[in-house]
């Protein structure tokens, strides 16, 4: 029976623990350049005993980051950048992965300390743009109003996708994931809460999931079959009309049949006013549900902080991986503590210059 500190075989990469680290964006680039704030809070999680780690959501294009300090992997410069990053964590024994991703109508915002005091927006003046989406429908109230695709740059940003899918390559990434969730772009096309689209990308069920499906394919070409694709989806809109665990389950079908190696599932995020159960792995039954149904591994995320809480989603199959998001923030080496809450120590992937400490 697998626990939180088996080892996790995925195509030709192996875990050393179901253990990853989500991506949380740091709102710390310029001009989507990773540097020593990203270097020193991956890394010290790698060190810290993660068998995975997940660079925060990097925008494929510029228009495509949530805010003008984001991430992004639209240049050369940003592949090189990375490559310091991805030789520690190999180095110490954790697998790289990024989550390619284009905030499309939630983009171009202050960062999260800076919002309540200006605003969602971004003025043009102060480094803002102009944000597409779907349908002209805003997020919500002070947020931009997006310009609606045409085809024609539906196929453009698709290529903005395939073009990141190789830079993470060459930077040394060892898992990608796409992200499909927390109402950006692909999520707003999707849900039909933010499309009302009239052609092949909205209407039904087939149409809406269609952008997902082209782009998943589209990047799987790009991306090496022996290396690990996941995909972080918003298994529920939380609100009556919204997106269903059900229609989350058949997208993760049609997202296996396209290669895809893990669902990594989440919700919310599209609209403002979905009330939300939020409380201790409340988003676990989606990824219970979607991994018996689907037949595909699931990555659990949501307010998971105990090492015997993680070990239980394991031991039980609910999940395949655990990630932790703000747990990690407040202690990058919670899975050193874990192995000893959960009587796993012989599992501790300790550093020499630390082992002093956990003896």
């Amino acid at each position: 029976m697998p626990h939180l500190f088996s080892p996790l075989q995925l195509n030709d990469v192996t875990l050393r623990n179901r253990i990853g680290v989500s991506p949380m964006c740091q709102y710390s680039a310029k001009d989507g350049t990773p540097n020593d704030w990203h270097f020193v809070h991956l890394g010290s999680r790698a060190v810290g005993g993660a068998g995975l780690v997940f660079v925060e959501a990097a925008a494929v294009e510029p228009r495509g980051r949530i805010s003008p300090e984001d991430l992004g992997i639209y240049n050369e410069k940003h592949t090189e950048a990375y490559r310091r990053i991805t030789d520690f964590m190999k180095e110490h024994g954790a697998v790289p992965a990024i989550q390619l991703a284009h905030a499309g109508r939630k983009a171009s915002t202050y960062r999260p300390w800076e919002k309540d005091e200006k605003g969602a927006g971004v003025s043009d003046e102060q480094g803002g743009w102009q944000v597409i989406g779907p349908s002209p429908i805003a997020f919500a109230e002070g947020y931009k109003l997006p310009e609606e695709l045409s085809k024609e740059e539906i196929h453009n940003i698709q290529e903005s996708f395939r073009l990141a899918t190789v830079r993470a390559r060459e930077a040394g990434f060892q898992l990608v994931e796409f992200h499909g969730a927390h109402g950006y772009l692909a999520h707003s096309f999707y849900s039909p809460l933010s499309n009302d689209r009239t052609d092949e990308y909205g209407g039904s069920f087939e149409n809406r999931i269609r952008f997902v499906l082209e782009t998943v394919r589209i990047m799987r070409r790009e991306w090496p079959e022996n290396l690990p694709f996941s995909v972080r989806i918003s298994s529920s809109d939380w609100i009556e009309g919204g997106w269903t665990v059900e229609d989350s389950v058949e997208l993760a079908k049609r997202l296996k049949n396209e290669g895809v190696d893990i669902i990594d599932c989440s919700s919310g995020g599209n609209t403002p006013d979905a009330v939300i159960p939020a409380g201790a792995g409340y988003q676990v039954p989606f990824a219970e549900k979607i991994r018996a149904e689907a037949d595909i591994y699931t990555a659990a995320v949501g307010m998971i902080t105990q090492g015997m809480q993680a070990d239980e989603l394991i031991r039980n199959g609910r999940a395949d991986i655990v990630l932790l998001a703000r747990e990690m923030l407040r202690d990058p080496y919670w899975p050193l503590r874990a192995a000893q809450e959960v009587h796993q120590t012989d599992s501790l992937a300790v550093p020499p210059q630390y082992e002093r400490g956990w003896q």
